[in-house]
């Protein structure tokens, strides 16, 4: 069983190296973004590392781009430091951007806000796994 466990942890690496050296647009990323490495205390980070930390408004886990050169710090999560990490997967104005649930367990529930081709959405039906554009969203203005 041992080797099963180190075989699935070797694959868990090779998956966050492929992920940390893939350059995906904000989408593409929260799709996968359990795949990104966990951000971790006393590490350098380079400006443009994605890092995973702690969940979003949806309980999706939440993916940050480093802005700012440095070695982060207990005090310094991406969470808080906007001076150093930028949340992926928003728009400026703080919007979600829309990404394709995989199932019931991600879907958009009823006055979900979203982001999609540069326009805003708002969720019409509770579980809903369309585009915006397609059906169960009313464009809106924020």
């Amino acid at each position: 069983m041992a080797n099963k466990e180190f075989i699935a942890q070797q694959m868990n690496r090779f998956f966050q190296i492929m992920a940390g050296q893939m350059q995906l647009d904000d989408t593409t990323a929260m799709e996968i973004a359990d795949l990104y490495e966990p951000w971790e205390i006393g590490k350098n980070y380079e400006v443009g590392k994605i890092v995973k930390y702690g969940v979003n408004a949806d309980g999706e886990t939440q993916l940050y781009t480093v802005i700012q050169a440095h070695t982060s710090q207990a005090s310094w999560t991406p969470d808080t430091a906007v001076s150093l990490f930028k949340a992926v997967g928003f728009t400026d104005s703080g919007v979600s951007v829309w990404t394709q649930p995989l199932g019931a367990t991600d879907a958009y529930m009823k006055g979900d806000i979203v982001s999609h081709k540069d326009k805003t959405w708002t969720s019409d039906i509770d579980n809903n796994v369309w585009e915006p554009g397609v059906y169960g969203w009313t464009e809106t203005s924020v």
